[in-house]
C-alpha cells in the first residue's frame, strides 16, 4: 500500500513539471515581431548605391544615382503579413517588394512582385507590379486619393499562397488571387525608384510569419 500511495502521490508532480510555458498558445497580435529596431540598419541588406540612413527612428532611403536602390530583410518568408509607415518626402517612386531575388552583384530584380506606393494621385499605391509581367492589379478607381502626400500613411499588406492583399491607410486596396504566380518565397525590400528622384520614409515596420501558423 505505501509503494502504491508514494506513486500516486509522485505521478502528478511529474505530469505537472512536463507543462511547459513554452506550449502556451500565443494570444492574437503576440506574434507580430518588428523588423525595424529604430536605431540602425541590422536585419536589412543594401541592395545598390543609394542611400539609406536610419535618422529619428525613420528609415530615409534617398536617390543619389539614376540607377534603382533597395533595403532587403536578410530573411526570406512565404506567407506573411506586413504592416509599416511609409511617407513620401518627393516626387519619387517606390514600393515593397516581396519573394524577392537579384542578379548577384547588382540592383536587377530577377523575381518578386511588389505593393506600389507613390503619392501621385492615379499612380496605383497598394496595386501590384512586377516578376516581368508589368501591372498586375490596379485598385479601383475610387481609392486613387486614398494616398496622402507629406504625411505619415498606414500600410498593410499580406501574402497568403497566391493570394495578395493590401490595405492603405484603412481602405481595402487589392485582394487578388494570382493566376499566374512566379515567386513563391524570398526577402522582403523597400525600393528607390530609378532617376535619382526617390526620397522616402519608413517606420513601424513589423511582419507576422503565417508560414509558421
Amino acid at each position: 500500500m505505501r509503494k502504491y500511495s508514494l506513486a500516486c502521490a509522485i505521478l502528478p508532480l511529474v505530469l505537472f513539471a512536463g507543462q511547459s510555458p513554452q506550449t502556451h498558445k500565443k494570444l492574437p497580435g503576440e506574434d507580430w515581431v518588428s523588423i525595424f529596431n529604430g536605431q540602425d540598419l541590422t536585419g536589412w541588406v543594401k541592395i545598390g548605391n543609394e542611400s539609406w540612413m536610419v535618422e529619428d527612428g525613420v528609415i530615409h532611403g534617398r536617390g543619389v544615382t539614376k540607377d534603382y536602390g533597395y533595403l532587403q530583410t536578410e530573411n526570406s518568408y512565404t506567407d506573411f503579413q506586413l504592416s509599416l509607415k511609409f511617407a513620401c518626402e518627393g516626387d519619387g517612386n517606390s514600393g515593397v517588394f516581396f519573394h524577392t531575388a537579384f542578379k548577384p552583384s547588382t540592383a536587377d530584380v530577377t523575381q518578386g512582385l511588389q505593393f506600389e506606393v507613390d503619392c501621385t494621385i492615379g499612380h496605383h499605391t497598394g496595386g501590384l507590379y512586377g516578376d516581368g509581367r508589368g501591372w498586375v492589379v490596379w485598385p479601383a478607381p475610387e481609392n486613387e486619393t486614398v494616398v496622402r502626400m507629406g504625411t505619415w500613411n498606414e500600410y498593410l499588406l499580406e501574402v497568403v499562397g497566391n493570394r495578395y492583399r493590401s490595405r492603405l491607410n484603412g481602405v481595402e486596396m487589392v485582394n487578388f488571387t494570382d493566376p499566374k504566380p512566379k515567386s513563391f518565397e524570398g526577402p522582403i525590400a523597400l525600393q528607390l525608384h530609378a532617376g535619382g528622384h526617390g526620397n522616402m520614409k519608413f517606420k513601424d515596420i513589423m511582419v507576422r510569419d503565417l508560414s509558421r501558423h
